[in-house]
């Protein structure tokens, strides 16, 4: 057996040199029993090994769906929803100055609420801009907190307010809209303005704050891969998480990335590592479905939070915010609207029959406007109507569903790991 000292033990005393002996050959025979075991499974731990063992892992996961293994999912869900009420009492436990605090204040906002006098007019006026906040920030937060596929709120919900409201406007000739019951209902206030008094900025302000708010609850969701990669970075453990997994292969094999999607994810991470808050700002400022992957790498590169979030917010919030009401405002101005539904009219065949919804749909709307719709409603008002309501539902849905699959999936993934050691231990 050889024996190779470390450089510079040559003056070390002989007690250390015999101690030195004995560690050495017992790490041999230690490696000798294990790669005997190893081979006597017939699994070397080489990396090519451990990489297909885990895309078999992984292929394995992602067959757990309600649609192919329907009573597997609903168990791996039920017992993964256990599991992490369990972590978050945990975790409450050891805060319990937190959570009493966090009662106190709770009990002192009831007793506010509910003790009668002359503060409701301003507890009212604070919980309406209160539930409006958190209702455009929450969906802001589901648009981009990664829970399942992502529900896509700006299709469903900001980009048809935008809509609604500048359609309203065009036709009201103002944005004074009565409060209530805007903005649950938009109908002409009773003084109208003069014909192309609308300007593309008086839409912009009125739609602000709510398109602003989204902005933010997006910047929030952007959060956890971010704090996900740092803690991993500063514990030196590897997560669980399977996108900062791809990210650290991708990092190993950056000189032999040849497809597009990986070149654009290096493009990425190399604009964000060098140019730091604005590498970051230019990958918050447009729609990009790989700013996870900006997060991944400032969590990774240790970025300061405030420069990752200050970014971010900056990016989310006013830029891209402003970017997409401009482009659903002009999309939507009166001219347009007017001009699509002609082209949809000039489709040879049945261009005649796909226009007429569209036109009952819009005038229906502006009778709503006029409050003149209870002389009854046109069926094409219906239809559409119909339509985008059971896209709604259908999107929703899904985005539960996915849920329920991503929680299935975490769960075979801890019995996964747990086998796995106990092979190791073996």
């Amino acid at each position: 057996m050889e024996f190779v000292f470390p450089t510079g033990l040559w003056w070390a005393p002989p007690e250390f040199l015999i101690y030195e002996m004995a560690e050495n050959g017992k790490n041999c025979d230690q490696r000798r029993v294990a790669m005997s075991k190893d081979q006597h499974n017939g699994s070397l731990t080489d990396p090519s090994s451990v990489h297909e063992k885990k895309r078999r892992d992984r292929e394995e996961r992602q067959n757990i769906v309600l649609w192919r293994q329907p009573l597997i999912t609903l168990q791996y869900f039920s017992l993964e929803t256990l599991v992490v009420l369990k972590e978050w009492t945990s975790k409450l436990w050891h805060r319990q100055s937190i959570v009493v605090s966090f009662l106190l204040l709770l009990a002192a906002l009831v007793a506010t609420y509910y003790v009668e006098g002359a503060h409701q007019q301003y507890v009212q006026r604070i919980e309406k801009q209160f539930l409006l906040y958190a209702y455009w920030i929450g969906l802001g937060i589901l648009s981009s907190v990664g829970l399942g596929t992502g529900l896509h709120t700006f299709l469903l919900y900001l980009g048809p307010h935008i809509a609604s409201v500048t359609l309203a406007a065009y036709e009201c000739n103002s944005v004074n809209f009565p409060e209530p019951p805007y903005p649950d209902q938009i109908i002409c206030p009773e003084e109208e303005g003069a014909e192309g008094a609308i300007s593309l900025w008086s839409i912009i302000s009125k739609v602000r704050i709510e398109a602003c708010m989204w902005g933010i609850g997006t910047a929030i969701g952007e959060l956890p891969p971010y704090f996900m990669a740092r803690a991993a970075r500063l514990s030196g453990a590897e997560p669980d998480d399977e996108e900062y997994q791809e990210f650290e292969e991708m990092l190993e094999h950056a000189e032999a990335a040849q497809d597009f999607a990986s070149r654009a994810k290096l493009a990425v991470q190399k604009l964000v590592q060098k140019v730091g808050f604005f590498g970051i700002l230019a990958c918050a400022s447009i729609p990009n479905p790989l700013f996870d992957l900006a997060g991944i790498t400032c969590g990774h590169f240790l970025v300061p939070f405030w420069t990752f979030f200050g970014a971010t917010l900056i990016g989310k919030a006013i830029i891209k915010m402003h970017i997409q009401k401009i482009f659903v405002i002009v999309t939507f101005s009166k001219h347009i609207v007017e001009q699509m539904v002609t082209f949809i009219g000039a489709v040879p065949g049945i261009g005649p029959s796909l226009q007429k919804p569209f036109q009952e749909y819009l005038e229906a709307q502006r009778q709503k406007l006029h409050h003149r719709s209870e002389a009854g409603t046109p069926q094409g008002e219906n239809w559409l109507s119909w339509m985008f309501e059971k896209l709604v539902v259908a999107m929703v849905c899904y985005f539960v569903l996915s849920i329920i699959n991503s929680m299935a999936q975490n769960y075979a993934k801890r019995i996964q790991q747990r086998l796995n050691s106990e092979e190791k231990t073996k």
